[in-house]
């Protein structure tokens, strides 16, 4: 609740335009009570003629109007500030997951997280489209309606203020219950969404393996268990309906008995303040109903932000930048590992006291047994992965002094597999380059030096072919190729690859090593090493275990001073070699 009660109060404007129309919306009401009493007097009681109330029934309508417009502009307010505040969860939640970018991949189902940006932010909408300005309208219309009964009859005005407070009380009951059973609902949907996403991303494997029944099966229980949760809130929403109702018409009831008899028996009440009550009483109960409606709906958003501020609160590490400028720097920088340490959390893999300083142009291979930290070496150089302790150092400052923006615009990383989005072959070349406008020169450069001419030859569409999510599926050996021409278009000056040569065919990897080649002629390169020539080529070898390094410098260097290495050597025969 704080955590929206804060958003709300920031939007000062918003709440200062709810305050207002809620005024107009109360003494709207109120008048309108007056003139149908005044009509209905004249009418039936006075006898007087249809003419003479034509001005009050003209009033009354423009009353209705008046009260209309305002109620709909109430409504529209309260949908502004549920747009803006799940604007900024949503941002929130974006910014958190892009401070953290690999663990943001590998922690968690996926599925959750787009659950949680998706359909949990958007149960944050009642909150601040149904009960916040219901909240307002109804402490101000509320307390004008009751100064208008106190004003013709005391005595009603004192049984609806005895009333009033029940709804509350009941409000407060009921939503603990709703919150718990809310935030239950939230956990089984985010489960269900995970679960789906999950069994869709590994449906080959379950197939191959024999387990579509049975993950079938799970999908279905996680189904059942969502559409348990969601009964048992629509149960209390039922019964707090239900409760809401009993409390008005009791009210209601007792101030008719109360009116009817002062009216009837006792006679020492005028027909225009008995009337006028009447009139005015439902109207109190149900601006008071109303807001006990909202408040089971804002229950429900509570429920949300707390999952929401439980994902942000989360301590993963995250990275700041600085505004330094890279740009003005003409080729590849200098890059320096300073006492670089990273541990993924307590009992859990390390890289420790990593020192090493890479000359511009370089070419440097990190080995080691699979395990070792020779991708999260890479992911620290990269940027993507925030030092436990140490620096990695950009001619001679630290990484993160520098723009963001302009680091990345200097750099490219090429995984084992490469991500295709879905879109266009020339789409997914030209992500490599967001925001400038490429030559279809530049583009067929690229595409040719990555080896796609001929493969785009044999497309119908050619580089228009969609690819990815429904479009055609690629190979991992053209998946690699799509990767080498976005290096080609971007002309980075430092290249990490990470196994690039993994389950290749000898014609893509061929086409690698070319390209390596002569990329390494602008760029620094940093390549987890899998081939002996790409090891020996290299103008300086890390050599990891454990997360340590125990060696580094050239092949014949470290044939010579390092045990290990060359022990690795020899149990792979020019293999594998990380």
């Amino acid at each position: 609740m704080k955590q929206l009660k804060d958003i709300a109060k920031k939007q000062k404007k918003d709440t200062y335009s709810l305050s207002f129309t809620a005024f107009v919306i109360g003494a709207m009401t109120v008048t309108q009570a007056l003139l149908i009493v005044s009509i209905v007097m004249l009418i039936f009681l006075e006898e007087k003629p249809f003419s003479d109330v034509i001005s009050q029934l003209a009033a009354l309508l423009v009353v209705f109007i008046v009260r209309g417009i305002f109620s709909y502009i109430h409504g529209k307010i309260g949908i502004g500030m549920a747009s803006k505040a799940k604007k900024q969860f949503r941002e929130s939640l974006l910014t958190h997951y892009s401070h953290n970018p690999i663990q943001t991949s590998i922690k968690g189902q996926s599925g959750k997280r787009v659950t949680l940006v998706t359909d949990v932010v958007d149960e944050i909408d009642p909150y601040f489209s149904k009960y916040y300005p219901q909240r307002i309208l109804s402490s101000i219309a509320a307390l004008i309606l009751l100064a208008a009964v106190f004003w013709q009859n005391w005595l009603s005005g004192l049984i609806m203020l005895v009333t009033a407070p029940l709804i509350p009380i009941f409000m407060i009951i009921i939503g603990k219950k709703t919150e718990k059973k809310a935030l239950q609902q939230l956990d089984n949907l985010t489960a269900l969404a995970g679960k789906f996403l999950d069994s869709l991303q590994g449906l080959i494997t379950l197939k191959l393996f024999g387990k579509g029944r049975e993950e079938a099966a799970a999908i279905k229980q996680s189904s059942v268990d969502y559409r348990t949760a969601t009964m048992d809130v629509l149960k209390f929403a039922f019964l707090s309906s239900l409760v809401l109702e009993l409390i008005s018409m009791l009210g209601i009831a007792l101030i008719a008995l109360e009116v009817g008899l002062r009216l009837v028996v006792y006679q020492n009440i005028s027909f225009f303040a008995a009337f006028f009550v009447l009139a005015i009483a439902p109207e109190f109960y149900k601006t008071l109903k109303d807001v006990g409606s909202a408040f089971h709906a804002g229950k429900g958003s509570i429920a949300a932000a707390k999952k929401i501020v439980e994902e942000l609160a989360e301590s993963d590490q995250t990275i700041t930048w600085g505004n330094e400028r890279l740009s003005q720097i003409a080729g590849p920088p200098s890059i320096g590992l300073n006492n670089l340490s990273f541990t993924y959390g307590e009992d859990h893999f390390s890289l420790q006291g990593i020192q090493a300083t890479f000359e511009p142009y370089s070419q440097i291979a990190i080995v080691g047994a699979s395990g070792s930290g020779k991708t999260s070496l890479l992911h620290l150089i990269a940027g993507m992965y925030a030092p436990s302790t140490g620096e990695v150092l950009i001619n001679k400052q630290s990484l993160f002094t520098y723009d963001e923006g302009e680091w990345f615009d200097k750099l490219i990383y090429i995984s084992q597999d490469p991500y295709i989005f879905s879109g266009t072959i020339k789409d997914n070349i030209l992500i490599a380059c967001p925001g400038k406008n490429i030559s279809e020169e530049a583009l067929n450069y690229a595409i040719e030096k990555a080896g796609l001419t001929e493969l785009i030859d044999q497309l119908e569409d050619g580089a228009n072919t969609v690819i990815g999510e429904g479009g055609r599926g690629l190979s991992g050996g053209e998946k690699q190729r799509i990767a080498l021409a976005r290096a080609f278009l971007k002309r980075p000056s430092i290249i990490l690859f990470d196994e690039p040569t993994v389950g290749l065919d000898l014609y893509t990897e061929s086409i690698l090593q070319q390209s390596i080649q002569e990329l390494a002629q602008n760029a620094t390169i940093i390549t987890v090493a899998h081939r002996l020539h790409t090891i020996k080529q290299a103008d300086c070898i890390l050599y990891l275990e454990k997360g340590t390094l125990i060696g580094k410098g050239t092949h014949e260097e470290l044939m010579e001073n390092t045990e290990d290495y060359l022990t690795m050597l020899k149990e792979q025969q020019g293999g594998m070699a990380g």
